[in-house]
């Protein structure tokens, strides 16, 4: 059964596409693509949106931990049709799985790219479990994230005195060997950067992000991009970075739109989802233009299909 349905989603998801064929170009030329957590169709919108308007390259997807504002199965319903239709390259990513089943199930529904995150076990249980979920999703055509260090939760986890954020920052040694011990085609470190929105101005370690990036051939992602100042996003970009994840600030930004549109208690849900989705394409196109990644969203699935188109119209012109 589960052979079967494996050969079925991999139909799917050969339609969509992974962050090998967005983030590989993204290293190369020196920008980055943002990741930005759709947990409803307001979000998903704006976010595609911006990407088309932008000829931008995006990764849409949820997390884990918003499962209880969006089921994943629900979001796939939404996610994976507008991402087929979308005039630009869009990869569907699970970000921030944290069980096995949890991953088994994106790829099960066509997600084409999943992160599964055990960087808060110990280095070879990390790498265990990362390897086995690597080949399972390589099986289904997908791409598959780690992280390695521990990207905290602004204070939350290091509210300790003998606790300092540097101890859970990614070694560049230890990176080189995860990658190439797990075979993954993404790797989220530890710098200097915490999810949510920060109580204190982040100390990134660029020059641990150029190191690391010297030291392995797969793109870096950046968690916790949210609050970061666009100094900072152009270093880490500079210095390496091809993925950048995005929620609080759009989260916010659809927020304060609606308050802003509620001016009256005779105006309903679909006055404000308008302003939401405004407010959502608004933010992304300011990340977009700021990761450079404006104009880099050819996609190649549709080169070959005119290609093949063009082909066939020479020949009946023959």
């Amino acid at each position: 059964m589960l052979d079967g349905k494996r050969q079925t989603e991999k139909e799917v998801v050969i339609l969509l596409v992974n962050m090998n064929e967005v983030l590989m170009q993204a290293k190369k030329e020196k920008y980055a693509i943002g990741l930005f957590n759709a947990v409803n169709l307001e979000l998903a919108r704006g976010i595609i949106e911006a990407a088309e308007e932008l000829n931008a390259p995006v990764i849409v997807g949820t997390a884990e931990v918003l499962f209880p504002y969006g089921p994943l199965e629900e979001v796939s319903y939404y996610l994976i049709p507008m991402a087929k239709k979308a005039k630009v390259p869009v990869v569907v990513h699970l970000d921030h799985g944290l069980r096995k089943e949890t991953c088994l199930k994106a790829l099960e529904l066509g997600f084409s790219s999943i992160m599964y995150d055990c960087s808060v076990e110990p280095y070879e249980v990390n790498l265990k479990k990362v390897k086995e979920m690597a080949d399972i999703a390589h099986s289904y055509g997908a791409t598959i994230e780690a992280e390695l260090g521990h990207v905290g939760n602004n204070g939350v986890e290091n509210s300790g005195a003998d606790i300092r954020p540097e101890m859970f920052y990614t070694d560049p040694a230890e990176a080189r060997d995860f990658v190439e011990k797990t075979g993954v085609d993404a790797l989220a470190i530890a710098v200097g950067t915490a999810h949510g929105a920060y109580r204190f101005p982040p100390k990134i370690d660029f020059d641990r992000i150029k190191k690391i990036s010297s030291e392995i051939a797969v793109p870096l992602v950046l968690h916790g991009g949210s609050g970061l100042s666009d100094e900072d996003f152009r270093r880490a970009i500079e210095k390496g970075i091809s993925k950048i994840n995005i929620f609080t600030d759009i989260n916010i930004a659809a927020v304060e739109a609606e308050f802003k549109a509620f001016d009256s208690m005779n105006k309903g849900i679909i006055d404000l989802i308008p302003a939401a989705v405004r407010a959502v394409k608004n933010a992304v196109e300011k990340k977009m233009r700021l990761f450079g990644c404006v104009g880099k969203g050819r996609r190649k699935d549709m080169d070959e299909l005119v290609k093949t188109i063009t082909l066939e119209v020479l020949k009946e012109l023959k």
